[in-house]
C-alpha cells in the first residue's frame, strides 16, 4: 500500500479497510518510485486523489458492462487500466499533500463496489448466455471477495491483525484480468469462487484463534 490521504491507500486499491497481502507489499516496494514520479507530474494538473479514485471506480463499472455484453478481452484491459488509476491516487495524495481520512474511506468504499461491478457483469452475461454454473460461480466469487475484505476490516476494528490467506485483492484482480484477457473466464471464476471463500474461512479461524488465545487465563506457575 501507499500512504494516501493520511492513511494507507493505493496499489490496486488496497486500503486499511481492504485486504492487503504479501504480493501487495512486493508490488509497493517495486513500483513506489515510479508511481511517485508520475504522481508528481499529475499534481501539477490540479487533479485530486479522490478524482483518480472515482475514475478508477468508473472504469471498473465500464468493465462490468463490457463483461455483461461478452466483451471479455476489452473488459480485462479496462480493469487493468482502472487499477493504474487506483495505484496512482495514493501516490498523488502524498505528492500533493492532499491526505484526508475521508479519502482513505472513499477508496475502500468504492473498491468494494468496483469489484462487485465486474462480478455483476459476469453474472448477467452467464444468466443470458450460460452455462448456468457460471452464474453461481460469479455469485460465489463476489460473495467470497466481499467477505475476505469484510473479515479483515471487522477483525482490525476489533484490534486483531488479519492479513492471512492467499486471495486478497491483488490476487483476485490478477486472476480476473488474466481470465478476461485470455478468455478463460469460467476457469477464473471457478478458482475465485473456491479460493476467496477459503480465504474468508481462513480469516475466520485466524480471528477465532487470536481471540481465544487472548481470552485464556495464564497458567499457574
Amino acid at each position: 500500500m501507499i500512504i494516501r490521504h493520511g492513511l494507507v491507500r493505493g496499489g490496486l486499491g488496497f486500503s486499511p479497510g481492504g485486504d492487503g497481502s504479501v504480493i501487495e507489499d512486493w508490488l509497493r516496494g517495486r513500483t513506489n518510485g515510479v508511481l511517485m514520479r508520475v504522481a508528481g507530474i499529475i499534481a501539477w494538473t490540479g487533479v485530486t486523489p479522490n478524482a483518480l479514485t472515482v475514475l478508477g471506480f468508473l472504469g471498473m463499472v465500464v468493465a462490468g458492462v463490457l463483461c455483461a455484453r461478452g466483451s471479455f478481452f476489452f473488459a480485462g484491459i479496462v480493469v487493468a487500466a482502472s487499477c493504474a488509476f487506483d495505484a496512482l491516487d495514493g501516490a498523488l495524495a502524498r505528492a500533493s499533500g492532499a491526505a484526508s481520512v475521508f479519502g482513505a474511506f472513499l477508496d475502500s468504499f468504492l473498491d468494494r463496489y468496483a469489484e462487485a461491478a465486474v462480478y455483476a457483469g459476469l453474472l448477467v452475461h452467464y444468466a443470458g448466455a450460460g452455462p448456468t454454473w457460471g452464474v453461481w460461480a460469479a455469485f460465489a466469487a463476489a460473495i467470497g471477495s466481499l467477505m475476505v475484505s469484510y473479515a479483515r476490516a471487522r477483525a482490525e476494528g476489533l484490534g486483531v491483525a488479519c492479513r492471512v490467506g492467499l486471495f486478497a485483492r491483488p490476487e483476485r484482480i490478477a486472476v480476473i484480468v488474466v481470465g478476461l484477457v485470455t478468455g478463460l473466464v469460467l476457469p477464473a471464476l471457478a478458482v475465485l469462487a473456491v479460493a476467496t471463500n477459503a480465504t474468508a474461512a481462513r480469516r475466520l479461524f485466524h480471528v477465532r484463534g487470536a481471540t481465544l488465545s487472548a481470552s485464556r487465563p495464564p497458567r499457574s506457575p
